[in-house]
């Protein structure tokens, strides 16, 4: 005898599109072509051209007032070039409509945390407003990221109580929050004693690692830049001095960039006399 087939089992219920990021595990690369900034008469940064890969830790090294913050905003797209392009897999950083497209997250230098939160609501913040997972699954992504910086402990503190170590686990804990394909870190050992200095370029490198997340990192710090980069961009004066990876660096003789590394401290003819001299 024969009987009908069973109805087919309901389609699933359709859920509302949401602008979670993209997974993590697919880095992005950075295009830069010509790129010129200048505020007003000023000009402060001036044919920038190199490329960024996928996954790589790059380190933009240089004097102060050489440009190197500068060029990490053109790069998060929160500042427009004067001239020339920025291209982040083949997209414009600074256009709303290519935000969707990837995901960028920028540690500030002074860590830019609101006094008024605590750790764990300064990393909910961003995630809740842009609406980029329901309340359970940034609370997941949250404790995720405390767990992996260790500021469990911290969760509930208020940036006051915490130490300059501590604010700067707590800046990248918010950024890995966004589940980044690249991460832009503007001076991440800055202020910092040597072996938190040290425990925060080991961070840089594990999440590298964890994550396959592109790195671009500003930094004065020879021992970071030297250890973990992929590649160092050298900026003076506004301009792109040198391109090498570490062992390229160490073996260049232009004496203004093996100064800027490794300079000597001369009691004789101490230098803040010939830079009033200039």
């Amino acid at each position: 005898m024969q009987t009908d087939p069973p109805p087919p089992p309901p389609k699933p219920a359709q859920t509302p599109a949401t602008h979670a990021p993209p997974a993590r595990h697919q880095p992005v690369g950075v295009e830069i072509a010509g790129l010129t900034k200048s505020f007003g008469p000023q000009t402060v940064l001036t044919g920038i051209t190199l490329s960024i890969r996928p996954g790589e830790i790059f380190t933009i090294m240089g004097p102060s007032g050489s440009g190197k913050s500068v060029l990490l905003r053109q790069i998060a797209g929160l500042d427009l070039p004067t001239a020339g392009t920025i291209r982040i897999n083949g997209l414009d950083p600074a256009r709303p409509a290519t935000r969707d497209h990837f995901a960028l997250a920028l540690v500030f230098q002074a860590g830019a945390l609101f006094n008024s939160l605590t750790v764990f609501d300064n990393l909910a913040l961003h995630p809740l407003e842009h609406r980029l997972d329901n309340r359970a699954g940034i609370r997941a992504r949250v404790l995720r990221a405390l767990k992996i910086l260790s500021l469990e402990n911290a969760a509930r503190k208020y940036p006051s109580e915490l130490s300059g170590g501590m604010k700067k686990r707590v800046a990248i804990a918010r950024a890995l929050v966004m589940e980044p394909q690249i991460l832009l870190y503007d001076e991440p050992t800055s202020e910092l004693d040597p072996v938190m200095a040290a425990t925060i370029t080991e961070i840089i490198a594990t999440l590298r690692q964890e994550y396959q997340v592109t790195s671009i990192v500003v930094s004065h710090d020879r021992d970071l830049a030297l250890t973990i980069s992929d590649r160092v961009a050298i900026l003076m004066r506004g301009e792109l001095r040198a391109l090498e990876t570490p062992g390229g660096l160490r073996a260049l003789t232009d004496p203004e960039i093996t100064d800027f590394l490794n300079p000597k401290i001369d009691l004789a003819q101490p230098r803040y006399q010939k830079m009033e001299a200039l």
